[in-house]
């Protein structure tokens, strides 16, 4: 049995109808930049993550950018964040001239370790003008924010959350991944669980000031037409992505809901199987906390793996397998191989197995039998 990785139309299949109804609309209107389809949009994200003020930009990567932006960071400032994560991550502090420091990811999964991190702040807290804290909820697990906002309020440092890969996951009082720091970032990249017909991104605050800078920024620093208060960058959401994503917005609970149905079955087949430990290690289901944009295993002989799964048409994908520290833009940095080690291990264990929200139990028992198939061949 063939098994992609992702399959986006079958997603389209269930909606077909309504995504050509709403861009149909836009399409009469002509308006496609901004307007009163993204701020619908926008306020429907309100509702739906809680958070006060929801601004819509180009993509994820410039919801990073601008949050930092709008935070004023740049030349003598630190960011403080993970090497094992998208580039973007990494990429938004350097574009500003910022400092990027680096602290490692814990060894039992893909969070900032707490103690990495603490070590970072103490390092920084000598020369920094101000210090942002990125933590990543990578692969859509919630990170462990309580102890990280702890460490943050100690070190005078603000919060921007890179919650691109993690719209929908929720802590145990039910806040969202986005709106337990400043601000948050999203992606609406189309292999996100709210993905749309191209570029998009949001970035989301519960400050008032930080929303009206977010909103200047993304328009070339201007509140006026032809007044330019300050330098910003454009980055405005498309109004055809916008009608898409509202679409999508309302089936996204349950989307979200039939990811953790599916990581659940990987689990207990993993178990059943004797697989759950070791040669591979599975992924927590943690509730609300993970909305499994990813179902990421580690697993020994990885890239073996990844071949006879290729052979028998099962996709998956390695995220990420090189660290940012060992990127070569990144070389003037001054890290190296062994500066952190857990983030290093991670790379050259993790595979994304098939994961979406139409993969049938027939695919995912398919992909599973695979890989008992291949450990026991022990090859």
């Amino acid at each position: 049995m063939k098994v992609p990785l992702l399959d986006l139309r079958a997603q389209y299949r269930t909606i077909r109808e309504d995504v050509e109804r709403a861009v149909g609309e836009v399409l009469a209107e002509q308006q496609f930049v901004l307007g009163p389809r993204v701020e619908r949009f926008e306020r429907e994200m309100e509702a739906y993550t809680g958070a006060k003020h929801a601004i819509g930009v180009a993509s994820g990567s410039d919801a990073l950018l601008l949050a930092l932006m709008a935070l004023e960071i740049g030349p003598g400032d630190v960011v403080v964040t993970t090497p094992f994560s998208f580039f973007a991550t990494a990429s938004a502090p350097v574009r500003l001239g910022a400092r990027l420091e680096f602290a490692d990811i814990e060894p039992d999964g893909f969070d900032l370790s707490t103690r990495s991190v603490a070590d970072a702040l103490e390092r920084t807290a000598a020369f920094a003008r101000r210090v942002v804290l990125l933590p990543v909820h990578l692969f859509g697990l919630l990170a462990e924010m309580t102890k990280l906002r702890e460490l943050a309020r100690a070190a005078g440092a603000r919060i921007v959350e890179d919650a691109c890969q993690a719209i929908g996951a929720r802590d145990d009082s039910r806040r969202m991944a986005g709106t337990l720091g400043e601000i948050g970032a999203y992606s609406f990249f189309p292999s996100k669980n709210l993905g749309g017909a191209g570029d998009g991104g949001m970035a989301v605050t519960d400050d008032p000031e930080l929303a009206r800078a977010l909103r200047s920024l993304r328009t070339h620093g201007s509140t006026r037409r032809y007044e330019h208060d300050q330098v910003g960058i454009n980055s405005r959401l498309d109004a055809l992505q916008a009608a898409v994503l509202s679409v999508k917005l309302a089936r996204l609970e349950e989307w979200n809901a039939r990811r953790r149905h599916r990581a659940l079955l990987y689990a207990r087949l993993f178990r059943d199987l004797g697989l759950a430990e070791r040669p591979v290690r599975i992924p927590d289901a943690a509730g609300e906390r993970h909305v499994f944009h990813q179902y990421v295993i580690r697993a020994e002989r990885r890239d073996a793996l990844r071949a006879a799964l290729a052979e028998d048409g099962i996709e998956t994908q390695v995220y990420y397998p090189v660290p940012l520290h060992l990127q070569p833009c990144f070389a003037g940095l001054g890290g190296g191989r062994g500066d952190f080690p857990e983030a290093e291990r991670a790379a050259g264990e993790v595979l994304a197995l098939p994961m979406f929200p139409e993969i049938s139990d027939d695919q995912v028992e398919a992909v599973v039998s695979a890989i008992a198939r291949f450990y026991a061949r022990g090859r």
